[in-house]
């Protein structure tokens, strides 16, 4: 039983890893440069997220925003604006539209800019087209392949699939049928020493052990994305008995609305106080006549530890607030919110941002030296020669 297991998991493990191996490269490689993005945005655009003088008091979110919109081209109006607590960091507008049925990365996004503001004085310090933006690129390229969401995602969604199974059967592989010292080494530790098939052998098995865990949680979160019903089933399935909680509707009123500024101040200035111990804050604008402002305080780097609302766009009342210490609102739940933090490796701080590029550096290398090891035991298959038929000859 246990030989037959082997058997079948070393034909998943060959076959699935040569159908999605390029795929698998592309968004591992990917996976790579996004690891440390926001550092080193930071680093090659510091005139972007960096304002010239701090001063004693911020402009109001409605005279930014207005600013804002007015360097927007096509009269375009803000959808996003990010909040830091750091006095030296700009405000980051943002506004952009997605064509979902399109083919091709360039296609997918009509357009998508961001407006870097001084908070201080209102000086816009730069306009981005963020559809050009390398890093934007890259995103697309490790979420996509640059074939737009409907082929695109499809294509890396079950290609993540596969790549779970893979490394599922690469463990039963990994376990060796017999054990000894000579094995448990082999198991555990590249063997330097010995010709380069075997330092390959020894790269493939061992380090894919070592990155296995990571690499099925980053495999995991991925899916969740990927795929809408087993998102909604294992949100489900750990929330039980908790009740869903309704969306969130503005009232549309019965006169004409006049009070966007106002509104806009009043969510501005619960934000601005709310970061006081904060590390950033986000305000999503609505899209349509119910919608609500949706505005969140995240502590730290982690995604996960904040506080969200929902503002009436009309009113300015708060609608539904909720923050992560809540223990009420179901693991399902906890556990989706978590997913951003899951598949970056913020999760658990820097310790783990370092764990996961260096699992995603030995992800970007499993196919290849899995691809060598496939062709060396293709050229040790000896050539069956036909045998030749004598025939005895008659005198």
């Amino acid at each position: 039983m246990k030989l037959k297991l082997r058997k079948i998991a070393y034909q998943l493990h060959l076959w699935l890893g040569l159908t999605s191996g390029l795929v698998v490269v592309i968004m591992a490689a990917t996976g790579c440069i996004l690891a440390f993005e926001e550092e080193l945005k930071h680093i090659v655009h510091p005139n972007r997220y960096y304002v010239e003088n701090i001063g004693r008091n911020k402009l109001s979110l409605a005279e930014l925003t207005i600013k804002a919109e007015k360097a927007l081209p096509e009269d375009l109006k803000v959808k996003r604006v990010v909040m830091s607590s750091n006095p030296s960091r700009t405000y980051v507008f943002r506004t952009l539209k997605m064509d979902k049925e399109a083919w091709t990365y360039w296609g997918t996004y009509l357009y998508y800019y961001r407006i870097y503001v001084d908070p201080y004085t209102g000086k816009v310090q730069e306009i981005e087209d963020a559809k050009k933006d390398f890093f934007e690129i890259v995103l697309d390229l490790h979420r996509r392949l640059l074939l737009g969401e409907k082929i695109g995602k499809t294509i890396t969604g079950y290609s993540t699939l596969i790549f779970a199974v893979i490394l599922l059967s690469g463990l039963v592989i990994w376990y060796p049928r017999k054990m000894s010292k000579a094995m448990l080494k082999g198991m555990f530790f590249i063997k330097t020493s010995a010709n380069w098939k075997r330092i390959n052998y020894d790269a493939h098995n061992v380090l894919g052990f070592y990155s296995v865990i990571p690499l099925l949680i980053i495999s995991y979160s991925a899916l969740i994305w990927s795929f809408e019903d087993a998102d909604q089933w294992i949100k489900n399935t750990f929330n039980g008995n908790t009740p869903m909680e309704k969306k969130a509707k503005s009232t549309i009123p019965s006169v004409k609305f006049s009070n966007r500024e106002n509104i806009l101040n009043l969510i501005g200035n619960t934000m601005e106080k709310g970061l006081k111990d904060k590390k950033s804050a986000l305000i999503n604008f609505p899209r349509s006549e119910e919608g609500t402002y949706y505005a969140e305080l995240v502590y730290d780097e982690r995604q996960y530890r904040n506080e969200h609302f929902n503002f009436d766009q009309y009113s300015g009342e708060v609608l539904k607030s909720q923050s992560y210490k809540n223990k009420n609102i179901g693991y399902g739940t906890a556990l989706r919110e978590r997913n951003y933090d899951l598949h970056t490796g913020s999760i658990l701080g820097l310790t783990t941002r370092v764990i996961y590029f260096l699992a995603a550096i030995i992800a970007l290398s499993l196919p290849i030296t899995g691809f060598i090891m496939y062709l060396n035991k293709k050229k040790k298959k000896p050539k069956h020669k036909k045998n030749k038929v004598v025939f005895p000859s008659h005198h």
